[in-house]
């Protein structure tokens, strides 16, 4: 599937990210990604996660267990989630690290709008660049999980 423009936007923005899959006795893992890089042609996206935080999420990428990542707005509530099979764990590419970098900036000040302070939310996000890693996958799914009388519809695919 091929992400709109808009929705990359979007999900390159300074929202909350959180990736799940399900490990070898079929239990849930979580992590909470720093940052998000979608491909020129928007059918990869890359998520950045800092390994020593998301292990056992990692654990179960490299063993072939498959993604689910939601994208929020705090102060909108606008979500959405992407999944997809297998995705594929590897090094950062150059630029990454800024990016991540962009990515807290903008996290922060995203939730700071709402009366949180920027430091404790940067404790949650960021960790040393040499920790992060880059995860990558074609989402097949796509749905808005914007709370309301659309949630849990799937998005139209895109060519």
């Amino acid at each position: 599937m091929r992400i709109e423009p808009a929705l990359a936007t979007f999900l390159e923005g300074g929202v909350s990210i959180v990736v799940a899959s399900s490990g070898a006795l079929n239990r849930p893992t979580i992590a909470r990604a720093g940052g998000c890089r979608v491909a020129a042609d928007r059918r990869t996206v890359t998520l950045f996660l800092a390994e020593p935080q998301a292990a056992a999420v990692l654990e179960s990428f490299r063993s072939g267990g498959g993604i689910a990542a939601v994208f929020s707005q705090p102060s909108t509530h606008r979500t959405y989630q992407l999944k997809g099979p297998a995705p594929i764990v590897g090094p950062l590419e150059p630029g990454d690290v800024p990016r991540i970098e962009a990515y807290v900036r903008a996290f922060c000040a995203e939730v700071a709008r709402l009366g949180y302070r920027s430091e404790a939310i940067r404790a949650v996000v960021w960790s040393a660049p040499q920790d992060f890693v880059s995860v990558s996958f074609a989402p097949a799914q796509a749905f808005d999980q914007t709370p309301g009388p659309k949630a849990g519809a799937p998005l139209p695919e895109r060519a």
